[in-house]
């Protein structure tokens, strides 16, 4: 794997991806019918569900979630509520406590965003998708 990153990893990062772009495409898809707030949520709702897709049966394949596979998805969107607040409050704290201008503003969002990801990686790596023990 590229940069000795582990498997899961670079699948979780791949996924993320391309969420970002269907996320970004949906909402430009959406937002003259629907609104930004109303496409918005509708392009972050389908992004999780294309990282859930990806994540269980790429990233995280042959860690099985147990209880079936709706109580699965609805436990990843959890999970990945979790991850957003802890982007969205990294990226307030720093906001309200620094510097305002617009390359400010982009660090914060790039804090915000890899301390989500860890969140959201921890989360299913240890929560969700548990490695298999070893006997």
């Amino acid at each position: 794997m590229p940069f000795g990153i582990s498997r899961s990893f670079f699948w979780f990062l791949v996924a993320g991806g391309l969420a970002f772009l269907v996320d970004v495409g949906v909402l430009t898809l959406l937002r003259d019918v629907l609104g930004v707030y109303a496409a918005r949520a509708v392009s972050v709702w389908l992004a999780a569900t294309t990282t859930w897709l990806i994540n269980r049966n790429i990233s995280f394949a042959g860690r099985h979630a147990s209880g079936g596979l709706w109580p699965e998805y609805l436990r990843y969107l959890g999970l990945m509520l979790g991850g957003g607040a802890v982007n969205l409050a990294v990226y307030s704290l720093l906001a309200w406590a620094l510097p305002q201008g617009p390359w400010w503003l982009m660090l914060y969002v790039a804090a915000g965003t890899v301390a989500g990801l860890a969140v959201n990686y921890l989360g299913l790596s240890r929560l969700l998708y548990r490695a298999p023990q070893k006997d």
